[in-house]
């Protein structure tokens, strides 16, 4: 789909060009272990729209010694064909207090997004292109202000599924799972961090029935701080659930 790959090709421009500070400036790169847990259930009305659900809930430092991130993401969907959808919807973020604080900041976003997928012989691919406008809770000395800071985030992800037995992923067959996502920062609050995040994941997954597999692997998320010479380095455990149901009245004919 040309959009995608000319959407592709922008992110990667503007990655490259945003992200490189003068060699005087010192690069400092954190590391830590998360575990992330995630549902997701696209479920189809009829022929034109249908809805979107996804919950996530992530645990920091050592994979699993305090919470990290609560995220919940309803959408409308409308399908311009049975492989191209556009979504719209909401997204609540409860961000856990850092190590030593007590404040939980919430996070409102708006989103967008054209998701795309295709199947070849021997493999699937999936694409989607994700607007986000950001509105975090400002946070001084630890308490909640009633502020916000405001951004958008433009996110393209591509992902490549391989069966490990025969040429499609059908019921009970497990396959490979590779995908890279990239995320870009703008509005007038953003000066150091254009890009925001790069997040790679490679793992297995397992085709239960028609509507329903699982995945898990290992994900690396590399991100850049507001401050711009700082980032984190995370290595995750991901297990994400997937589920697709089909409601429209089936053809007695």
């Amino acid at each position: 789909m040309n959009l995608l790959r000319y959407a592709f090709l922008l992110i990667v421009f503007i990655v490259t060009s945003t992200t490189c500070f003068p060699q005087s400036v010192e690069k400092h790169i954190h590391e830590r272990e998360q575990l992330w847990l995630g549902y997701f259930n696209q479920t189809r009305l009829t022929n034109k729209f249908g809805i979107w659900f996804d919950i996530h809930y992530r645990q920091t430092d050592n994979f699993v010694d305090r919470p990290f991130q609560f995220l919940v993401r309803p959408a409308f969907m409308y399908f311009l064909r049975d492989n191209l959808r556009l979504q719209a919807g909401y997204a609540f973020v409860d961000h856990f207090p850092a190590k030593g604080k007590d404040t939980t900041r919430p996070e409102h976003r708006a989103w967008q997004q054209i998701w795309w997928n295709q199947k070849y012989s021997g493999l699937t691919t999936l694409q989607w292109l994700r607007l986000e406008e950001r509105f975090n809770r400002k946070i001084e000395n630890d308490v909640l202000l009633d502020d916000y800071n405001f951004n958008y985030r433009l996110r393209y992800n591509m992902s490549f599924f391989i069966p490990l037995k025969g040429k499609e992923i059908t019921t009970r067959s497990p396959f490979v799972a590779v995908m890279n996502e990239v995320f870009i920062n703008f509005g007038g609050k953003i000066v150091y961090n254009t890009f925001d995040q790069n997040r790679f994941f490679a793992g297995v997954g397992y085709q239960f029935t028609s509507h329903l597999n699982g995945q898990l692997g290992y994900m690396n998320v590399y991100q850049q701080e507001a401050s711009g010479n700082n980032y984190l380095s995370t290595h995750a455990i991901r297990l994400f659930i997937f589920h697709s149901l089909d409601l429209r009245p089936k053809d007695k004919g």
